[in-house]
């Protein structure tokens, strides 16, 4: 059995998260968290929130054993991206891209 959070529209790079769901995949709750608290990147703040969603929904919804919990799987996709123009020299324009993430978190009990 296993238990999902999901994390949609963050604003964020999909680039970016990807990186740190590298550092917590396969890892314990506990450790995963440890990691989240001490890595320096912005996604950190999102995934702590949401692997404390997936732990809750797991206790709550599944009655699972909180310690024996692992993340399972994470992943992220890409959300729409929000277009943007930056003005340039002699009245041309840039487009800029803020792009967005949609990230899944699993987590599941220690076999």
């Amino acid at each position: 059995m296993e238990a999902k959070a999901i994390l949609r529209y963050a604003r964020i790079s999909p680039r970016k998260v990807g990186i740190v769901l590298d550092l917590i995949r396969g890892k314990d709750v506990g450790m995963a968290r440890a990691i989240l608290k001490n890595t320096p990147k912005s996604a950190s703040e999102y995934l702590i929130k949401l692997l404390d969603s997936a732990v809750a929904n797991a206790e709550n919804n599944f009655n699972m054993n909180k310690d024996a919990l692992i993340v399972s799987e994470c992943y992220v996709c890409p959300g729409p991206t929000l277009k943007r123009i930056m003005p340039r020299a002699r009245g041309s324009a840039d487009r800029i891209l803020k792009r967005t993430s949609h990230v899944t978190l699993v987590v599941k009990e220690r076999d």
